[in-house]
């Protein structure tokens, strides 16, 4: 490829990748983040694959707006504050529209209060548990 084919594919993507890059609003951080989902799952494990470097702007930009949005920066903090296990516990309750006495591998409706109040933790019965219920990685509570 020719220098100026190179500078002319350049400034096609940078035309079409523009709302991905400089993301203003909600719509569009949205339709990044489905961007990346879409990317991932098409591209080919390897690190030399050429969509890596096109996923990594798309994060940055996405990192960017994260930043600027003080909803999302405020969310990021309390998350970061909250012990791994209660994040992921809420998480999961919040995605799949659970209360406290939806949770019987943790036990009674007030044990699960007192999980979510950091009263008492999670226990390696209650992660095993959990993780068999959602189908994921226990590892996720650590």
């Amino acid at each position: 490829m020719n220098t100026l084919a190179f500078k002319t594919a350049c400034h096609d993507f940078a035309q079409v990748a523009a709302p991905y890059l400089h993301i203003k609003d909600a719509g569009h951080y949205e339709e990044t983040l489905a961007l990346i989902e879409s990317l991932l799952e098409e591209m080919e494990d390897g690190a030399d694959d050429p969509m890596n470097a096109v996923i990594d702007l798309l994060a940055h930009s996405i990192e960017n707006y994260e930043n600027k949005n003080k909803a999302l920066a405020d969310f990021e903090t309390r998350a970061m504050e909250q012990p791994a296990d209660l994040a992921v516990l809420r998480l999961l309750m919040d995605q799949h529209n659970l209360g406290t006495a939806d949770l019987p591998e943790i036990g009674s409706k007030s044990m699960v209060s007192r999980v979510l109040s950091g009263k008492r933790s999670l226990n390696k019965n209650h992660i095993k548990a959990l993780s068999e219920h959602f189908g994921i990685d226990p590892g996720l509570f650590f």
